[in-house]
């Protein structure tokens, strides 16, 4: 993977880990689509690069994130992101292993956006109109709720929001949260990656994340330039994604993923 690669997949990135769409779906198919061999430092690079992408969730909400005031905030967030902790180190080598399965993938993307045509039909009249009206309880069950993103395709932005629709959130104070759980989330995920997880263990070449990164001053760049690029992206994708949902709702997100998945399922039944 060269420089311009990364950018492209770190564009991506940040473009779609705040929609209902699945980001991992779609970088692994824009790396599939370019070719691109499916090593482990793409692996780690597509999984650390969310890091750039949940700084744009602090930036945008900078003052939800400083208001020491408000610990409540933060013990709902510690609550909700625990069941992904658990979930996800019990499951990490069964989630890797169907990380390399695109018609997996491309089946529950079409899955994901035919639930999404009735999502806003099976949750009406939402009491909770933003994040201070949301219990501990609350919180915990939306953390559950985004633990369904562990079969890759499915969404965690997708999941975590209907999560809270279910708990009686409003799509918009429903998707702010799953902004704010996606910060303790994907910091947990990116430095488990980069610091703890060995990767290549059946390579014969076990390396950890950060020295992947460190093994040239390529890796570095390509790492440091993807974080940067899809921080400013994902910026930009937060906001528009909020105006969008306010406005259409689920459904052109759940056409959006039904025609990408029959599209991909083709490409990789019959073509690839």
């Amino acid at each position: 993977m060269d420089l311009i690669e990364a950018i492209i997949i770190a564009i991506v990135e940040g473009l779609t880990e705040y929609l209902p769409i699945s980001s991992t779906a779609h970088m692994g198919f824009t790396a599939n689509l370019m070719g691109l061999p499916e090593d482990e430092f793409l692996k780690m690079f597509q999984v650390s690069i969310q890091f750039g992408a949940i700084l744009s969730v602090v930036v945008a909400y900078w003052k939800k994130f400083f208001d020491f005031n408000n610990l409540k905030f933060y013990y709902k967030l510690a609550f909700a992101v625990i069941p992904a902790l658990v979930l996800g180190y019990l499951l990490d080598d069964k989630i890797e292993a169907v990380l390399g399965n695109q018609i997996a993938i491309s089946s529950v993307l079409v899955l994901g956006g035919v639930v999404l045509l009735f999502a806003d039909k099976w949750f009406k009249n939402p009491k909770i109109n933003d994040e201070k009206g949301i219990s501990v309880k609350n919180a915990v069950m939306i953390g559950f709720w985004q633990c369904l993103a562990m079969m890759p395709g499915t969404s965690r932005s997708a999941a975590s929001i209907i999560g809270g629709m279910a708990q009686g959130l409003t799509r918009k104070a429903a998707a702010e949260f799953s902004f704010f759980l996606a910060v303790p989330t994907m910091l947990a995920v990116t430095v488990y990656s980069v610091f703890v997880k060995t990767w290549g263990k059946e390579t014969g070449n076990p390396q950890k994340g950060y020295e992947m990164i460190m093994a040239s001053q390529d890796h570095i760049t390509i790492f440091i330039i993807g974080n940067v690029v899809a921080f400013i992206v994902a910026l930009i994708a937060i906001k528009a994604f909020i105006g969008v949902l306010n406005k259409y709702g689920f459904k052109p997100w759940g056409w959006y993923r039904i025609f990408v998945g029959i599209a991909l399922l083709i490409y990789f039944q019959f073509f690839k």
